[in-house]
C-alpha cells in the first residue's frame, strides 16, 4: 500500500467529519486564468487564497482530493503559539532580533484566526486554554526554564504550575509539572477549515476539488499548471500541498520533497463523557500536550468526547491494533477511561522538516512554497498565508525572514533517509524513557 492509499485508509473514520455538512466543489474541466493559482486545499492554501481575494486578487485553488481532507481536517485541533522548532532554536540560528520578529508574527496569526472566526461566523467551538505537561523532573525543569525565558526575553507570561497545583487543571497523576499558555487553545479544525473555504468562495475564490496539479511550466511572465483535463495560467503560483504533494503532485516540486518527511500521527475519540467525568479530567477544558520527543496530546471536544492523540510513526507504517494501542496510551494518562468506549480511530500524515522549522519561501520567480509545519499547523498555516500574500503584493520582509532559516535535506538520500530518521527517533525515545 503506497502513501496515498495509506492516507485514504487512515481517513475513513475521522470524528470531525460527523460534525460538518460539506460543500462540494467542481472539478476543473475548462482552461482558466487567475492572478494567483494556489495548489493545495488545506488551511495553508485556503488562508492564502482568502487573504489574496480580500485584497482584490483573482484567485483559483486546486485541491487533488477534498478540501481540508488531510492534515487540516484530521489533526488534534490544538492551535499553538510559536513554531515546532522552538524559540531557542530560532535564536541560535537567526539571532534574537529575528527570533523576536517571528514570535510577534506568530502572535499575530493567533489574533487573525480569532478575527476570522468572528468575521465569518465560523462555529468551531474555540477554547483558549492550553497546558504543556512534564512527566519527569528533568522535563519539568525545561518547562520552568522556558517560562522564565519567555517572560524575560519576550514579555510573554506563561505560568509554571507545580505538581501540588496541577490537579486543578488535569485529573491525572502522571505529570509532575505544567506550563499554562494564555495565547494558545483548541477548536474543531475541520469546521474552521471549511469555514475558511466558504469565506474564500464568498470573496470570489474559485475552488476546485478532485483536481490534482500535475505539471508546471513557464509561459512568458506567467505559469501554466496542468491538471488531467485543463490548465490554469497565472502570474503567481503558491505550492501549499505539504506532504500530500509527495503523492498527489510528485513532478511539481521535486526539489522541495527532500526537505520534508511524512510522519504518521493518530487520534481516537471516545464516546461522549458525562459532564462530571469530563470536568474531572480537564476542569478548564484545556488542550494538553506533554513535552516528550514522542508525545501525547489530548483535549475534550465540544460534545464532551476525549480526543487523544499520539503514537507517532516515523516509518509511515500504521501501528497494528491501532485502536487498542491508543487506548493503552490514553489509560496510562487517565485510568478513569479504562472502560470507556472508543467510537472513532483515525490518522494521517503531517510534514516535518529536518529541524522542525517552517520551510517557506520563493521556489522560483513568481512561485512560492509553504511546508514544514511539523505539527504546529493550525496557527502557522494561517500565518503562512498572510506572509505569502504580503510577498505577492510587494512586501516580502516577513517572507525574507523565514527564508533566512537554512533548510537542509534529510540525510541519506532517497534510500537511507527514512532508516536514519527512524534510528534518530529511537535515540530520542530512549532518552525520554531514561530521563
Amino acid at each position: 500500500m503506497d502513501l496515498a492509499d495509506k492516507n485514504r485508509d487512515l481517513g475513513r473514520d475521522v470524528f470531525y467529519e460527523t460534525t460538518v455538512q460539506r460543500d462540494h466543489w467542481p472539478k476543473l474541466e475548462t482552461d482558466e486564468q487567475a492572478d494567483v493559482l494556489v495548489v493545495g486545499g488545506g488551511l495553508a492554501g485556503l488562508s492564502c487564497a482568502l487573504d489574496l481575494a480580500e485584497r482584490g486578487q483573482s484567485v483559483l485553488l486546486l485541491e487533488a482530493e477534498r478540501l481540508c481532507g488531510h492534515a487540516t481536517g484530521r489533526n488534534g485541533g490544538q492551535a499553538i503559539t510559536g513554531y515546532a522548532c522552538g524559540q531557542a532554536w530560532l535564536e541560535k540560528h537567526l539571532g534574537m532580533a529575528q527570533a523576536k520578529m517571528l514570535w510577534q508574527l506568530s502572535l499575530s496569526s493567533m489574533a487573525l484566526m480569532r478575527e476570522r472566526m468572528e468575521k465569518y461566523a465560523i462555529d468551531c467551538h474555540p477554547v483558549w486554554h492550553y497546558l504543556t505537561v512534564a512527566d519527569r523532573p528533568r522535563k519539568a525543569q525545561a518547562l520552568l526554564q522556558e517560562s522564565r525565558h519567555m517572560q524575560s526575553h519576550y514579555g510573554y507570561n506563561m505560568r509554571y504550575v507545580q505538581k501540588a497545583d496541577l490537579q486543578q487543571h488535569i485529573g491525572s497523576d502522571r505529570y509532575v509539572a505544567g506550563l499554562l499558555d494564555p495565547g494558545s487553545g483548541h477548536f474543531n479544525p475541520l469546521r474552521y477549515g471549511l469555514g475558511i473555504a466558504r469565506a474564500a468562495a464568498e470573496n470570489g475564490v474559485r475552488l476546485h476539488e478532485n483536481s490534482p496539479a500535475l505539471s508546471m511550466q513557464r509561459d512568458g511572465h506567467h505559469w501554466l499548471v496542468r491538471t488531467d483535463q485543463a490548465q490554469v495560467r497565472a502570474r503567481h503560483v503558491v505550492l501549499a500541498g505539504n506532504c500530500g504533494m509527495l503523492w498527489q503532485s510528485p513532478q511539481l516540486a521535486k526539489r522541495l520533497h527532500a526537505r520534508i518527511m511524512p510522519v504518521g500521527t493518530y487520534v481516537v475519540a471516545t464516546e461522549a463523557l458525562s459532564a462530571p467525568l469530563a470536568n474531572q479530567l480537564l476542569p478548564f477544558r484545556a488542550a494538553v500536550c506533554d513535552n516528550n520527543f514522542v508525545l501525547d496530546y489530548f483535549r475534550i471536544s465540544e460534545d464532551k468526547r476525549m480526543l487523544f492523540g499520539g503514537q507517532v510513526s516515523y516509518t509511515t507504517a500504521t501501528p497494528s491494533r491501532l485502536t487498542e494501542v491508543m487506548r493503552q496510551r490514553m489509560v496510562k494518562v487517565f485510568p478513569q477511561l479504562a472502560h470507556t468506549r472508543i467510537d472513532h480511530t483515525w490518522g494521517g500524515f503531517v510534514d516535518i522538516s529536518r529541524d522542525r522549522a517552517p520551510d517557506w519561501g520563493r521556489f522560483a520567480d513568481g512561485v512560492y512554497h509553504v511546508q514544514g509545519f511539523s505539527g504546529h499547523g493550525l496557527a502557522a498555516t494561517t500565518l503562512a498565508g498572510r506572509v505569502v500574500t504580503q510577498a505577492i503584493l510587494g512586501d516580502a520582509q516577513a517572507l525574507s525572514a523565514f527564508e533566512g532559516i537554512r533548510q537542509s535535506p534529510f540525510p541519506g538520500g532517497s534510500a537511507w533517509r527514512l532508516p536514519l530518521l527512524v534510528a534518530g527517533t529511537s535515540y530520542f525515545r530512549l532518552r525520554d524513557w531514561l530521563s
